[in-house]
């Protein structure tokens, strides 16, 4: 048996931010969000104390799965506001208590609009009595909105006899044990309650179908400079690298600088562990897309922590200095450098991406989906021998191999092609009289091989960021989920 609390959002849109420092919207609704909505209703409702233990089994039960479609981020622009009401006997003036003449604050109400307006979360194994189930159902129906007040909600719980068999987004945060006490508490002291903890689902079938790579990236956005091409971004990557690397430097670390950084081991050969991927972030797969690069992503190996590590924080630092009030890494590629183009760009470091720039969102590319597609075309591994029909069938087995290098499961179906699915993206090869920019530029150890877009089905949903092939540690190989109609509802 499993417990499911099913959310619809009324009006189709979820109005709800990480924090409120943040421009980010907080899509999927995670569990704490959605318990603290609950125990505002209890808190409405008269606080009852059949409602007040049915809220203790819940926070009591395993980790909930989130299951929600994909959704697109609506742009939050700025607004001001006058605060809250003073309390009276501090600000009696006038201007402190009539609205039209208090200050007024910035604010923004980040939003996303999902594919389908209803999410669900299923706690698998949960059997409550007859009567936690009536008062869960109870403060369900009472609960008007998630997040902001805006996010007018239909909630009801349901008990379903087998577990669904629809892929869950693991949680960010969670709620436990305690919880609800710590809700209550902050209320009465006036404390606006902390979230809950960060949390991954690390279940067996979640490690099953997630990539090497990390879902947590950091963002570097183009604020200065001529950017280059998205047919250079492994020149540009790799230029970032080295960049990072010479911070380590700069630090006193330069025969220490860890392997999931350099990409090399002890001997200064190649690594065979997964380590840091640097990605180019473009304006791809929306209505008039370019493919102009908007950004770049350091993507960490799954689990390493390397983007809270000390040494890492501080080599970064060395090489992006305040600026502004936000850290700025200005790159060019060395004198000399292969593909070197005489580019030199600003990039902001900043780990969520701003509310007007939707292609620097890694929620584009982390899925989970059974279909994906190149956005930067797979460099094979190996030379090709066949020709032909049996030449697909090779690159179709290149790129299945790929899928395993990095902890996926094998592709049912591998669709190859000199040209993308996703609009604005640039075909693999050019055409035979095309200038030589329109070409993409390789580091030397790439730049012999076999490039091919892709569109790649599982038969499963799989976690991403999916990044195949001999270049994938500098931007090549780079898919997004393709969502089917089936897949969002």
């Amino acid at each position: 048996m499993s417990l499911v609390l099913e959310v619809e959002y009324l009006s189709g849109v979820s109005f709800a931010a990480i924090s409120p420092a943040s421009s980010a919207p907080d899509w999927p609704p995670q569990p704490d969000r959605v318990f603290s909505a609950l125990v505002a209703t209890w808190a409405a409702r008269g606080q009852r104390s059949q409602e007040a233990q049915a809220l203790e089994w819940l926070e009591s039960q395993s980790p909930p799965r989130v299951i929600a479609s994909p959704a697109v981020r609506r742009t939050a622009v700025t607004v001001f506001v006058p605060p809250n009401d003073p309390r009276s006997d501090k600000q009696k003036n006038a201007r402190g208590v009539l609205p039209v003449l208090r200050s007024r604050q910035p604010r923004q109400f980040p939003a996303v609009r999902p594919l389908d307006p209803i999410a669900r979360l299923e706690w698998d194994d949960a059997s409550p009595a007859p009567e936690t189930f009536e008062a869960l159902q109870c403060l369900a129906r009472d609960t008007a909105y998630i997040g902001h007040s805006t996010s007018l909600t239909r909630c009801r719980f349901f008990v379903a006899d087998s577990v669904s068999s629809d892929v869950g987004t693991a949680a960010q945060r969670r709620i436990y044990q305690g919880r609800f006490f710590e809700l209550r508490r902050d209320f009465e002291a006036g404390r606006r309650p902390l979230p809950g903890p960060a949390f991954t689902l690390a279940n067996e079938h979640a490690a099953r179908v997630g990539s090497v790579f990390d879902t947590h990236w950091l963002l570097l956005e183009h604020v200065g400079g001529e950017m280059p091409d998205l047919r250079a971004c492994a020149i540009v990557a790799k230029t970032i690298r080295d960049a990072v690397l010479s911070g380590y430097r700069r630090i006193g670390m330069e025969n220490d600088i860890p392997e999931i950084v350099s990409g090399h081991d002890a001997s200064g050969k190649p690594s065979r562990a997964p380590h840091l991927a640097i990605v180019p972030m473009p304006f791809v797969g929306f209505p008039y897309s370019d493919g102009h690069v908007m950004g770049y992503a350091l993507v960490p190996p799954r689990g390493s922590g390397l983007l809270e590590n000390a040494a890492f924080l501080r080599a970064l630092s060395m090489v992006a200095p305040i600026q502004d009030d936000r850290r700025i890494l200005k790159i060019k590629p060395r004198e000399g450098a292969a593909g070197n183009s005489g580019f030199s760009i600003r990039l902001s470091v900043t780990r969520e991406a701003p509310a007007d720039k939707r292609s620097l969102d890694p929620s584009l590319y982390v899925g989970p989906a059974s279909t994906f597609a190149t956005v930067t075309p797979i460099v094979l591994d190996r030379h090709l021998k066949s020709e032909g029909k049996e030449r697909n069938a090779e690159i179709g087995n290149q790129i299945t191999a790929a899928c395993r290098n990095v902890g996926l499961p094998e592709p049912v179906e591998v669709f190859v092609d000199k040209h993308p699915a996703l609009e604005g993206a640039p075909s693999a090869y050019p055409s035979a009289r095309s200038p030589a920019w329109m070409r993409w530029r390789l580091p030397a150890s790439l730049a012999s091989r076999f490039l091919t877009h892709a569109v790649i089905r599982f038969a499963d949903p799989v976690e991403g960021p999916v990044i195949l092939g001999a270049g994938r540690f500098v931007g090549m190989g780079l898919c997004r989920p393709l969502f089917t109609r089936r897949e969002v509802t």
